[in-house]
Protein backbone atom coordinates (compact mmCIF):
# COMPACT_ATOMS: atom_id res chain seq x y z
CA UNK A 1 0.00 0.00 0.00
CA UNK A 2 1.29 3.57 -1.15
CA UNK A 3 2.38 5.45 1.91
CA UNK A 4 0.06 9.19 1.56
CA UNK A 5 2.07 11.99 1.47
CA UNK A 6 0.44 13.63 4.35
CA UNK A 7 1.23 10.74 6.40
CA UNK A 8 4.69 11.47 5.79
CA UNK A 9 5.05 14.67 6.87
CA UNK A 10 3.20 13.96 9.63
CA UNK A 11 5.94 11.62 10.66
CA UNK A 12 8.44 13.99 9.48
CA UNK A 13 7.38 16.59 11.15
CA UNK A 14 5.26 15.87 14.21
CA UNK A 15 2.25 17.91 12.72
CA UNK A 16 -1.16 16.66 12.29
CA UNK A 17 -3.03 17.64 8.73
CA UNK A 18 -6.89 17.83 8.40
CA UNK A 19 -8.96 19.53 6.39
CA UNK A 20 -8.08 23.08 4.95
CA UNK A 21 -9.46 25.72 7.17
CA UNK A 22 -9.41 29.19 7.21
CA UNK A 23 -6.48 29.85 9.31
CA UNK A 24 -4.20 28.43 6.72
CA UNK A 25 -5.84 29.75 3.80
CA UNK A 26 -4.54 33.28 5.81
CA UNK A 27 -0.90 32.07 6.13
CA UNK A 28 1.58 34.17 5.17
CA UNK A 29 3.92 33.75 2.27
CA UNK A 30 6.51 31.88 4.22
CA UNK A 31 4.74 29.50 5.66
CA UNK A 32 3.11 28.43 1.87
CA UNK A 33 6.72 27.67 1.32
CA UNK A 34 7.62 25.63 4.50
CA UNK A 35 4.33 23.38 3.34
CA UNK A 36 5.89 23.42 -0.18
CA UNK A 37 9.11 22.23 1.39
CA UNK A 38 7.56 20.13 3.15
CA UNK A 39 5.28 18.45 0.04
CA UNK A 40 8.45 18.31 -1.88
CA UNK A 41 10.02 16.22 0.94
CA UNK A 42 6.89 13.75 0.76
CA UNK A 43 7.37 13.15 -2.86
CA UNK A 44 11.38 12.15 -2.47
CA UNK A 45 10.30 10.11 0.59
CA UNK A 46 7.64 8.10 -2.01
CA UNK A 47 10.28 8.14 -4.33
CA UNK A 48 12.81 6.59 -2.99
CA UNK A 49 10.74 4.40 -0.97
CA UNK A 50 8.89 2.78 -4.17
CA UNK A 51 11.96 3.05 -6.61
CA UNK A 52 15.38 2.97 -4.72
CA UNK A 53 17.36 -0.64 -5.71
CA UNK A 54 17.20 -2.23 -2.49
CA UNK A 55 13.73 -1.92 -0.29
CA UNK A 56 14.68 0.40 2.56
CA UNK A 57 13.37 1.11 6.09
CA UNK A 58 10.70 3.86 6.63
CA UNK A 59 12.35 4.42 9.97
CA UNK A 60 15.72 4.71 8.91
CA UNK A 61 14.76 6.90 6.09
CA UNK A 62 12.87 9.67 8.76
CA UNK A 63 15.73 9.34 11.39
CA UNK A 64 18.24 9.84 8.37
CA UNK A 65 16.44 12.90 7.09
CA UNK A 66 16.05 14.10 10.70
CA UNK A 67 19.99 13.77 11.22
CA UNK A 68 20.94 15.43 7.66
CA UNK A 69 18.35 18.44 8.84
CA UNK A 70 20.16 18.69 12.38
CA UNK A 71 24.04 18.14 10.80
CA UNK A 72 23.50 21.19 8.46
CA UNK A 73 23.19 23.74 11.03
CA UNK A 74 26.62 23.30 13.03
CA UNK A 75 29.18 20.50 14.06
CA UNK A 76 27.47 19.80 17.46
CA UNK A 77 23.83 19.76 16.51
CA UNK A 78 22.29 15.95 16.23
CA UNK A 79 20.05 13.59 16.40
CA UNK A 80 20.55 10.65 19.12
CA UNK A 81 18.54 7.77 18.66
CA UNK A 82 17.89 5.01 21.43
CA UNK A 83 21.25 3.48 21.87
CA UNK A 84 22.96 7.34 20.88
CA UNK A 85 20.60 8.42 23.80
CA UNK A 86 21.44 6.26 26.76
CA UNK A 87 25.32 6.14 25.68
CA UNK A 88 25.27 10.24 26.23
CA UNK A 89 23.86 9.51 29.61
CA UNK A 90 26.35 6.69 30.35
CA UNK A 91 29.06 9.29 29.60
CA UNK A 92 28.09 11.82 31.66
CA UNK A 93 28.01 10.23 34.78
CA UNK A 94 31.85 9.06 34.12
CA UNK A 95 32.22 5.69 32.11
CA UNK A 96 31.41 4.26 28.55
CA UNK A 97 32.72 2.22 26.10
CA UNK A 98 34.68 3.11 23.33
CA UNK A 99 38.00 4.80 22.61
CA UNK A 100 38.33 7.69 24.40
CA UNK A 101 37.89 10.58 21.73
CA UNK A 102 36.26 13.77 21.31
CA UNK A 103 35.56 14.80 17.91
CA UNK A 104 33.45 16.67 15.35
CA UNK A 105 33.30 17.01 11.63
CA UNK A 106 35.29 19.28 9.43
CA UNK A 107 35.88 19.49 5.37
CA UNK A 108 33.97 16.21 4.94
CA UNK A 109 36.55 14.12 7.61
CA UNK A 110 36.05 13.38 11.27
CA UNK A 111 38.59 15.66 13.44
CA UNK A 112 39.79 15.30 16.51
CA UNK A 113 39.06 17.62 19.33
CA UNK A 114 41.08 15.87 22.07
CA UNK A 115 41.93 12.25 23.40
CA UNK A 116 41.14 11.56 26.41
CA UNK A 117 43.91 10.85 29.34
CA UNK A 118 44.67 6.95 29.70
CA UNK A 119 42.27 5.78 26.93
CA UNK A 120 42.93 4.01 23.96
CA UNK A 121 42.94 6.80 21.74
CA UNK A 122 45.60 8.90 23.79
CA UNK A 123 47.57 5.94 24.36
CA UNK A 124 47.73 5.24 20.32
CA UNK A 125 49.21 9.08 20.66
CA UNK A 126 45.88 10.52 18.94
CA UNK A 127 46.50 14.42 18.64
CA UNK A 128 44.21 17.37 18.84
CA UNK A 129 43.59 17.97 15.13
CA UNK A 130 44.56 14.91 13.62
CA UNK A 131 41.97 14.15 10.77
CA UNK A 132 40.08 10.30 10.43
CA UNK A 133 39.79 9.79 6.77
CA UNK A 134 39.37 5.92 6.51
CA UNK A 135 37.91 3.08 9.71
CA UNK A 136 38.83 0.07 8.93
CA UNK A 137 39.78 1.05 5.15
CA UNK A 138 35.32 2.62 4.69
CA UNK A 139 36.25 5.92 3.48
CA UNK A 140 34.26 8.92 6.26
CA UNK A 141 33.51 11.15 3.26
CA UNK A 142 30.21 11.57 2.50
CA UNK A 143 29.44 10.26 6.23
CA UNK A 144 27.66 11.84 8.76
CA UNK A 145 29.42 12.27 12.21
CA UNK A 146 27.21 10.35 14.33
CA UNK A 147 27.75 7.62 11.32
CA UNK A 148 31.41 7.94 11.83
CA UNK A 149 31.30 7.41 15.77
CA UNK A 150 28.71 4.42 14.98
CA UNK A 151 31.90 2.74 12.88
CA UNK A 152 33.73 3.61 15.58
CA UNK A 153 31.80 1.66 17.94
CA UNK A 154 32.03 -2.16 18.48
CA UNK A 155 32.75 -4.97 21.23
CA UNK A 156 35.92 -4.24 23.91
CA UNK A 157 38.36 -5.72 23.08
CA UNK A 158 38.27 -5.63 19.29
CA UNK A 159 40.58 -3.90 16.91
CA UNK A 160 39.68 -0.91 15.23
CA UNK A 161 42.31 0.46 12.37
CA UNK A 162 42.44 4.35 12.22
CA UNK A 163 43.46 6.31 8.84
CA UNK A 164 44.81 9.24 10.35
CA UNK A 165 46.08 12.46 8.39
CA UNK A 166 48.22 14.74 10.44
CA UNK A 167 49.65 18.55 10.40
CA UNK A 168 53.38 17.93 9.30
CA UNK A 169 53.51 14.07 8.30
CA UNK A 170 53.92 14.26 4.63
CA UNK A 171 51.40 10.82 4.24
CA UNK A 172 47.98 9.19 5.92
CA UNK A 173 49.32 6.70 8.37
CA UNK A 174 47.44 3.74 10.11
CA UNK A 175 47.07 3.70 13.67
CA UNK A 176 45.09 0.55 15.49
CA UNK A 177 43.41 1.00 18.89
CA UNK A 178 41.88 -1.73 21.05
CA UNK A 179 38.21 -0.80 22.40
CA UNK A 180 37.82 -0.78 26.04
CA UNK A 181 35.14 0.34 28.75
CA UNK A 182 36.19 4.21 29.20
CA UNK A 183 36.14 4.89 32.91
CA UNK A 184 36.95 8.67 33.50
CA UNK A 185 38.32 9.77 36.38
CA UNK A 186 38.04 13.17 35.79
CA UNK A 187 40.45 14.88 38.38
CA UNK A 188 43.65 13.45 39.30
CA UNK A 189 46.08 15.42 41.56
CA UNK A 190 49.65 15.17 42.34
CA UNK A 191 51.86 16.68 44.38
CA UNK A 192 54.75 18.81 42.63
CA UNK A 193 56.94 19.20 46.33
CA UNK A 194 55.32 22.25 47.64
CA UNK A 195 53.11 23.07 44.97
CA UNK A 196 49.30 20.97 44.25
CA UNK A 197 48.96 19.77 40.41
CA UNK A 198 45.79 18.99 39.67
CA UNK A 199 44.68 17.87 36.04
CA UNK A 200 40.68 18.11 35.15
CA UNK A 201 40.09 15.56 32.10
CA UNK A 202 36.64 15.92 31.32
CA UNK A 203 33.34 17.51 33.29
CA UNK A 204 31.45 15.02 34.32
CA UNK A 205 29.19 14.94 37.24
CA UNK A 206 32.18 13.28 39.68
CA UNK A 207 34.25 16.48 38.67
CA UNK A 208 33.40 19.13 41.60
CA UNK A 209 33.08 16.26 44.11
CA UNK A 210 37.01 15.08 42.77
CA UNK A 211 38.18 18.85 42.97
CA UNK A 212 37.25 18.86 46.69
CA UNK A 213 39.18 15.83 47.65
CA UNK A 214 42.10 16.63 45.71
CA UNK A 215 42.56 20.16 47.23
CA UNK A 216 42.16 18.49 50.88
CA UNK A 217 44.54 15.98 49.98
CA UNK A 218 47.05 18.01 48.41
CA UNK A 219 46.40 20.62 51.81
CA UNK A 220 47.06 17.23 54.17
CA UNK A 221 50.46 16.03 52.15
CA UNK A 222 51.90 19.08 51.46
CA UNK A 223 51.09 21.19 54.56
CA UNK A 224 51.06 24.99 55.38
CA UNK A 225 54.52 25.58 53.15
CA UNK A 226 52.19 24.81 50.11
CA UNK A 227 53.02 27.97 47.34
CA UNK A 228 50.46 27.42 44.40
CA UNK A 229 48.32 25.66 42.37
CA UNK A 230 48.48 23.98 38.64
CA UNK A 231 45.22 23.28 37.28
CA UNK A 232 45.77 21.55 34.14
CA UNK A 233 42.80 21.21 31.76
CA UNK A 234 45.06 20.53 28.33
CA UNK A 235 43.29 18.11 26.01
CA UNK A 236 40.13 18.62 28.33
CA UNK A 237 37.55 18.68 25.61
CA UNK A 238 34.61 19.72 28.01
CA UNK A 239 31.44 18.40 29.52
CA UNK A 240 28.47 19.38 31.76
CA UNK A 241 28.04 23.52 31.82
CA UNK A 242 27.10 23.05 35.84
CA UNK A 243 30.21 21.08 36.58
CA UNK A 244 32.34 24.38 34.64
CA UNK A 245 30.32 26.64 36.62
CA UNK A 246 30.81 25.05 40.10
CA UNK A 247 34.74 24.39 39.15
CA UNK A 248 34.72 27.98 38.75
CA UNK A 249 32.79 29.31 41.18
CA UNK A 250 35.48 27.06 43.87
CA UNK A 251 37.85 29.39 43.31
CA UNK A 252 36.05 33.02 42.89
CA UNK A 253 34.26 34.80 45.24
CA UNK A 254 32.31 37.04 43.50
CA UNK A 255 31.29 38.41 40.14
CA UNK A 256 29.74 36.26 37.15
CA UNK A 257 31.35 33.29 36.10
CA UNK A 258 29.62 32.65 32.61
CA UNK A 259 26.57 33.85 30.89
CA UNK A 260 24.24 32.53 27.70
CA UNK A 261 22.99 34.31 25.06
CA UNK A 262 20.41 32.33 23.25
CA UNK A 263 19.09 33.94 20.07
CA UNK A 264 16.41 35.72 21.68
CA UNK A 265 18.69 37.74 24.20
CA UNK A 266 15.70 38.41 26.72
CA UNK A 267 16.25 34.77 28.05
CA UNK A 268 19.95 35.47 28.82
CA UNK A 269 21.02 33.45 31.57
CA UNK A 270 23.81 34.67 33.98
CA UNK A 271 25.67 32.32 36.79
CA UNK A 272 27.82 34.25 39.70
CA UNK A 273 29.64 32.98 41.91
CA UNK A 274 29.31 32.69 45.85
CA UNK A 275 31.39 33.60 48.35
CA UNK A 276 34.30 31.58 49.26
CA UNK A 277 37.44 30.23 48.00
CA UNK A 278 39.04 26.62 48.11
CA UNK A 279 42.26 27.53 47.68
CA UNK A 280 42.04 30.82 49.93
CA UNK A 281 44.17 32.98 47.73
CA UNK A 282 47.17 30.89 46.95
CA UNK A 283 48.60 31.72 43.34
CA UNK A 284 47.08 29.50 40.34
CA UNK A 285 48.16 28.88 36.64
CA UNK A 286 45.82 27.05 34.49
CA UNK A 287 47.61 25.33 31.39
CA UNK A 288 45.39 25.19 28.07
CA UNK A 289 45.95 24.00 24.55
CA UNK A 290 43.91 23.56 21.24
CA UNK A 291 42.57 20.62 22.72
CA UNK A 292 41.04 22.60 25.38
CA UNK A 293 36.80 23.22 24.64
CA UNK A 294 33.77 24.02 25.85
CA UNK A 295 33.60 23.76 29.54
CA UNK A 296 37.58 24.26 30.26
CA UNK A 297 37.50 27.22 28.38
CA UNK A 298 34.36 28.87 30.64
CA UNK A 299 36.85 27.35 33.70
CA UNK A 300 39.99 29.41 31.76
CA UNK A 301 38.04 32.39 30.31
CA UNK A 302 36.29 33.24 34.20
CA UNK A 303 39.38 32.95 35.87
CA UNK A 304 41.16 35.04 33.30
CA UNK A 305 38.61 37.71 33.35
CA UNK A 306 38.59 37.85 37.02
CA UNK A 307 42.31 37.77 37.53
CA UNK A 308 42.44 34.81 39.69
CA UNK A 309 44.04 32.87 37.72
CA UNK A 310 47.28 33.03 35.21
CA UNK A 311 46.47 30.97 32.09
CA UNK A 312 49.90 29.27 30.58
CA UNK A 313 49.64 27.29 26.75
CA UNK A 314 47.94 28.04 23.98
CA UNK A 315 45.05 29.05 22.46
CA UNK A 316 41.98 26.80 23.25
CA UNK A 317 39.82 25.14 20.87
CA UNK A 318 36.89 27.77 20.17
CA UNK A 319 33.40 25.49 21.61
CA UNK A 320 31.48 28.60 22.43
CA UNK A 321 27.99 27.00 21.80
CA UNK A 322 25.47 25.43 24.11
CA UNK A 323 23.98 22.39 23.10
CA UNK A 324 20.71 21.31 24.89
CA UNK A 325 19.97 18.22 25.08
CA UNK A 326 15.77 18.06 24.11
CA UNK A 327 14.06 14.43 24.93
CA UNK A 328 11.55 13.16 22.67
CA UNK A 329 8.91 10.79 22.38
CA UNK A 330 10.21 7.02 22.17
CA UNK A 331 13.17 7.41 24.39
CA UNK A 332 15.22 9.87 21.67
CA UNK A 333 16.64 12.88 22.03
CA UNK A 334 18.25 16.11 19.83
CA UNK A 335 21.13 17.66 20.87
CA UNK A 336 20.41 20.99 19.65
CA UNK A 337 23.02 24.59 19.60
CA UNK A 338 20.73 26.61 21.59
CA UNK A 339 23.13 30.07 23.23
CA UNK A 340 26.81 30.69 22.94
CA UNK A 341 29.03 31.34 25.93
CA UNK A 342 30.43 34.58 27.04
CA UNK A 343 33.01 35.06 29.47
CA UNK A 344 32.14 37.68 32.39
CA UNK A 345 33.94 40.66 30.40
CA UNK A 346 31.32 39.63 27.45
CA UNK A 347 34.08 38.47 24.99
CA UNK A 348 32.32 35.48 23.22
CA UNK A 349 34.24 31.94 23.04
CA UNK A 350 33.45 30.56 19.75
CA UNK A 351 35.93 30.32 17.17
CA UNK A 352 38.48 32.70 18.85
CA UNK A 353 38.82 30.39 22.16
CA UNK A 354 40.67 31.74 25.34
CA UNK A 355 43.81 33.42 24.60
CA UNK A 356 46.61 32.66 27.22
CA UNK A 357 48.15 35.57 29.20
CA UNK A 358 51.59 33.33 28.59
CA UNK A 359 52.10 32.10 25.61
CA UNK A 360 53.77 28.87 26.40
CA UNK A 361 53.73 26.28 23.16
CA UNK A 362 54.72 22.60 24.07
CA UNK A 363 58.86 22.15 23.36
CA UNK A 364 61.49 19.81 23.89
CA UNK A 365 64.31 21.43 25.64
CA UNK A 366 67.64 20.00 25.21
CA UNK A 367 71.06 20.84 27.33
CA UNK A 368 73.49 22.84 25.10
CA UNK A 369 75.99 22.62 28.22
CA UNK A 370 79.19 20.33 27.60
CA UNK A 371 79.46 16.88 29.93
CA UNK A 372 81.70 18.81 32.18
CA UNK A 373 80.75 22.18 34.08
CA UNK A 374 82.66 24.81 34.40
CA UNK A 375 82.95 26.39 37.76
CA UNK A 376 85.19 27.43 40.20
CA UNK A 377 85.93 24.30 41.48
CA UNK A 378 87.27 23.25 37.99
CA UNK A 379 90.18 25.72 38.41
CA UNK A 380 93.86 24.27 39.68
CA UNK A 381 94.75 25.22 42.66
CA UNK A 382 91.14 26.88 43.56
CA UNK A 383 90.19 26.74 47.38
CA UNK A 384 88.17 24.47 48.77
CA UNK A 385 85.28 24.50 50.53
CA UNK A 386 85.73 24.80 54.19
CA UNK A 387 82.65 22.20 54.93
CA UNK A 388 83.88 18.66 53.26
CA UNK A 389 81.55 16.23 52.27
CA UNK A 390 77.76 17.00 50.41
CA UNK A 391 75.04 17.92 53.04
CA UNK A 392 71.72 16.70 53.11
CA UNK A 393 70.35 20.01 52.23
CA UNK A 394 72.67 19.98 49.15
CA UNK A 395 71.74 16.26 47.87
CA UNK A 396 67.96 17.43 48.16
CA UNK A 397 68.82 20.58 46.17
CA UNK A 398 70.67 18.47 43.38
CA UNK A 399 67.56 15.79 43.63
CA UNK A 400 65.23 18.60 42.93
CA UNK A 401 66.72 20.21 40.36
CA UNK A 402 67.48 17.00 38.58
CA UNK A 403 63.83 16.68 39.12
CA UNK A 404 63.13 20.10 37.38
CA UNK A 405 65.71 19.44 34.60
CA UNK A 406 63.66 16.13 33.54
CA UNK A 407 60.53 17.76 33.84
CA UNK A 408 61.11 20.80 31.42
CA UNK A 409 62.25 18.01 28.91
CA UNK A 410 59.42 15.70 29.36
CA UNK A 411 56.81 18.69 29.69
CA UNK A 412 57.75 21.56 29.06
CA UNK A 413 54.57 23.66 29.47
CA UNK A 414 54.11 22.34 33.32
CA UNK A 415 57.68 23.17 34.13
CA UNK A 416 56.78 26.24 33.01
CA UNK A 417 53.95 26.56 35.31
CA UNK A 418 55.21 25.62 38.48
CA UNK A 419 58.28 28.21 37.83
CA UNK A 420 55.25 30.95 37.33
CA UNK A 421 53.88 29.54 40.87
CA UNK A 422 57.37 29.63 42.37
CA UNK A 423 57.97 32.93 41.22
CA UNK A 424 54.89 34.84 42.35
CA UNK A 425 55.22 33.03 45.66
CA UNK A 426 58.62 35.10 46.06
CA UNK A 427 56.73 37.96 46.87
CA UNK A 428 54.61 36.98 49.44
CA UNK A 429 50.27 35.68 49.75
CA UNK A 430 48.54 36.86 47.32
CA UNK A 431 46.49 39.94 48.74
CA UNK A 432 42.58 39.53 49.38
CA UNK A 433 40.22 42.15 48.57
Amino acid sequence: MKTSRLAVLALATGMTFGLASPSLAQSSSSSAETYRLLNLFGDVFEQVKTKYVEKVDDKQLIEAAINGMLTSLDPHSSYLNMDNFEEMQVDTRGEFGGLGIEVTMEEGFVKVISPIYDTPAEKAGLQPGDFITHIDGTAIRGKTLNDAVEMMRGKVNTDIILTIIRKGEQAPFDVTLTRAVIKIQSVRAEVKEDIGYIRITKFNEQTFSGLQRAIGDMRDQIGPEIKGLVIDMRNNPGGLLDQAISVSDAFLDKGEIVSTRPRDTENTERYNARTGDLAEGLPMVVLINDGSASASEIVAGALQDHRRAVIMGTRSFGKGSVQTILPMPGNVALRLTTARYYTPSGKSIQEVGIVPDIIVPQARVESLESDVRRSEASLSGALRNEDEGTSDAEKDANSRRDDAEQLSIDDYQLSRALDMIRGISLFGPRPQG
